[in-house]
């Protein structure tokens, strides 16, 4: 494979053969799931290539972008311009019931989040990486307060 880029998805799945599942079958939790780690790890990515610094200031930029509330404040600003597949699997997870509670933001923020990291899972899922790392691009700028395309966590 030489010459030849493989996605971290198809990576996976070739180290860790499994049985292979419609993704319209998963929950809009499970894709919420897989989407908050995909989001973390982009996130967390970009915060380290900026700096090399304690983990505690990596932390505390992380947050800025991670958290529930930062999350809603991204998928206000970004949601018309999803999809109509996106605009659906949103809907689904924004209106699923989790078994968790929000610790530092409302309800429906927590909720939108949620249908955020489902969009964000169900990209993952279906290897749109492209699209993802598009949205968490745009969704840094809304944080950041920016217009800037090239914006990244600082």
């Amino acid at each position: 494979m030489e010459g030849q880029e493989i996605s971290l998805l198809s990576a996976i799945l070739e180290a860790f053969p499994g049985k292979k599942q419609d993704i319209r079958t998963y929950s809009p939790l499970t894709l919420a799931y897989i989407g908050d780690a995909v989001y973390d790890l982009v996130i967390r990515t970009v915060v380290v290539e900026r700096a090399n610094r304690p983990a505690n200031v990596l932390h505390r930029h992380t947050i800025k972008y991670v958290s529930a509330n930062a999350q809603a404040k991204i998928v206000r600003a970004l949601m018309d311009g999803f999809t109509e597949e996106e605009q659906a699997v949103y809907r689904r997870g924004r209106n699923s019931k989790p078994h968790t509670t929000a610790k530092n933001a409302s309800t429906a923020d927590y909720m939108r989040a949620t249908g955020f990291e489902a969009v964000l899972g169900w990209l993952y899922l279906t290897d749109n990486m492209e699209r993802v790392l598009d949205l968490v691009k745009k969704g840094v700028a809304v944080i950041e307060g920016k217009n800037d395309k090239n914006s990244s966590p600082k």
